[in-house]
């Protein structure tokens, strides 16, 4: 969806601006734009604004010349530009490795949501204590508006836990407050060794709508070879152990573990078979009292209103109270049914998840600070292959899955941006040769792009990959300004250096003119702080490193492309047609015999 919303905007916006530029504009020139008479340097000198103009102009000028004089000079040594333009191709794939990837970057929206655990089994009393007390002192943390605590609920598993909690968090209005979201976490962090008895996460508010709230690593292991949940758990323990070994990760855990008390309820099946009670009764009477059974539901207030038959509280706070419980036999007599159930005590897991058919555990967690999401998926998955034997395997999910999607597809984006820039130049120029000295002037853009963000600790993510594929077609439109003149110069029997040099003369001002207005008007986006701040960094900054050094390189590059391309294409042998050379053959005169 992101990268429809962009392609919608980017298409509109510039189907409008071309049908100014096509229709209004000339009209403007010619309202506006007046001939004038040669003035003198003291004429073009009076007031500060044509002072400044008049001194610009002359430094300008001067700049040209030293400018063109440097264009015939890389001409002269187009070998060695051409090795720069290798050099500068494997440069940018360097960068590509090695830059880090992500999703969406994180943002500040005011508000972050902490998750706590207590000891398996832990009363719901506890956990109102120690909820009170924790969001008491996530309250004094500097910019916390409110805090909004509530009991019985684990947004781990998304299910009701009397162990488990959550406390929502708004933070006060940017403006308002010094302290970022990402600090807050941090410092909510530094609170957990005061709670010894709480296992607290912190997560902050999903960049877009839809994605993890507990989390931007996610994914499911799953058992394929029908270990028993104490294997299971034997394998999740060490693989969260292994991940916050790892630097790359900031936290990891898992909602998995057989630590949570309760009962097996063990069948006496021959006494059932002897007294005559069904065994399926006996399961069905256990679930009834002790775990509950839908048996109807009714219409009412407009809603729909389940009806569940269930035992008192005060009957299901004891397995001593069975004897309170029967069932009933086929021969009519009300068996008690602790006289065939035997309750033990047992530790085990409080839910058994279920991926893609498998019994399955979830991994989450988040990267910690300096390293991408990218690479932290790439630890887990060395992990994987450490920890688990082969009867288990993963799948990512979530946020991680799209992330792991978007990267697949950044790929193909860019080649169809390539190809189809490259199909509408050779339409613009009914030529197969000329585009081929256009798209090589992308790679610079590329690179600058990369460069950039990897200094600026920025990742290679959807943001960027948007404004990689703007970057071709800005580019493509540079080299435009000059491949077109330089074609014409060509046509009308300039030879090709010159043609080349008088073009990049003559449209260096319209180059650096329409490239620094975007740069400058990208400028406040690549330096945003704020709420929202982190898409417009990633994407502001790509855009601005690609187009400075695209610009730079590509006023000296360009010219050198269209020499080379012509001076290729032109000495290349055209095929011969085998069946006009042995036409003409049939029409020569015969030789005489010897």
């Amino acid at each position: 969806q992101l990268y429809k919303q962009f392609a919608l905007t980017i298409s509109v916006s510039m189907a409008l601006s071309a049908l100014v530029a096509l229709s209004l504009t000339p009209a403007l020139c010619a309202k506006l734009l007046k001939p004038q008479h040669a003035v003198t340097s003291d004429e073009a000198k009076k007031g500060i604004v044509g002072k400044v103009i008049y001194y610009f102009n002359v430094w300008y000028n001067k700049t040209l010349e030293k400018y063109t004089r440097q264009v015939r000079r890389c001409i002269e040594h187009s070998k060695l530009m051409m090795l720069g333009l290798v050099a500068i191709v494997v440069l940018a794939g360097v960068f590509f490795k090695i830059t880090p990837t992500g999703y969406v970057p994180d943002e500040d929206q005011g508000m972050f949501l902490i998750s706590y655990n207590m000891q398996e089994g832990a009363s719901s009393n506890r956990g109102i204590q120690s909820m009170i007390e924790l969001s008491r002192d996530v309250a004094k943390i500097d910019g916390v508006r409110y805090v909004m605590p509530v009991n019985g609920f684990d947004i781990l598993t998304m299910a009701q836990k009397s162990s488990a909690g959550i406390l929502p968090v708004m933070m006060e209005e940017y403006d308002k407050r010094t302290n970022t979201v990402f600090n807050a976490i941090k410092s909510v962090y530094a609170l957990a060794p005061k709670y010894p008895g709480l296992n607290i996460m912190a997560f902050p508010e999903p960049a877009l709508p839809g994605l993890s709230s507990t989390g931007s690593l996610s994914l499911y292991v799953m058992n394929l070879g029908g270990d028993d949940v104490n294997t299971m758990n034997t394998y999740a323990q060490q693989f969260v152990a292994k991940a916050n070994q790892r630097p790359e990760i900031g936290v990891a855990y898992t909602t998995f573990n057989t630590d949570t008390p309760g009962y097996k309820f063990v069948v006496d099946r021959e006494k059932a078979e002897s007294l005559n009670v069904p065994v399926s009764s006996v399961f069905t009477t256990l679930q009834a009292f002790l775990g509950g059974s839908e048996v109807n539901d009714f219409n009412n207030f407009g809603r729909t209103w389940k009806v569940v038959v269930q035992a008192q509280p005060e009957y299901r706070d004891d397995v001593k109270n069975m004897r309170f419980f029967f069932v009933k036999s086929n021969n009519g007599d009300m068996v008690p049914l602790d006289t065939l159930v035997t309750a033990n005590p047992d530790m085990t897991v409080p839910s058994v998840s279920r991926f893609n058919g498998a019994s399955a555990f979830k991994i989450a967690g988040s990267p910690a600070d300096g390293y991408s999401t990218g690479q932290a998926m790439n630890a887990l998955e060395e992990i994987a292959k450490e920890v688990l034997p082969t009867t288990y395997t993963y799948q990512w999910v979530d946020q991680s899955r799209d992330e792991l999607e978007a990267g697949n597809q950044a790929y193909a984006l860019y080649a169809i941006s390539m190809v189809f820039v490259f199909l509408v130049l050779c339409a613009l120029y009914e030529s197969w040769t000329i585009p081929i000295a256009v798209m090589l002037s992308v790679p610079p853009a590329v690179l600058g792009c990369l460069a950039s963000q990897y200094i600026r600790g920025q990742n290679n993510d959807i943001y960027m990959q948007v404004a990689m594929i703007m970057l071709i077609g800005l580019a493509a439109k540079n080299a435009i300004l000059i491949v077109e003149y330089a074609k014409m110069n060509l046509e009308n029997g300039q030879d090709v250096v010159t043609a080349a040099v008088n073009a990049a003369h003559l449209r260096l001002r319209p180059i650096l003119m329409t490239s620094f207005a975007f740069i400058l008007g990208c400028v406040p986006l690549a330096i945003a702080t704020g709420p929202g701040a982190g898409s417009r960094v990633s994407m502001g900054n790509a855009v601005v490193g690609g187009m400075t050094f695209n610009t730079f390189v590509g006023i000296f590059l360009i010219p050198v492309l269209f020499v080379v391309v012509e001076r290729f294409f032109s000495n290349t042998p055209k095929p011969r047609n085998p069946f006009r050379r042995r036409k003409n053959k049939e029409n020569e005169p015969a030789t005489p015999a010897d």
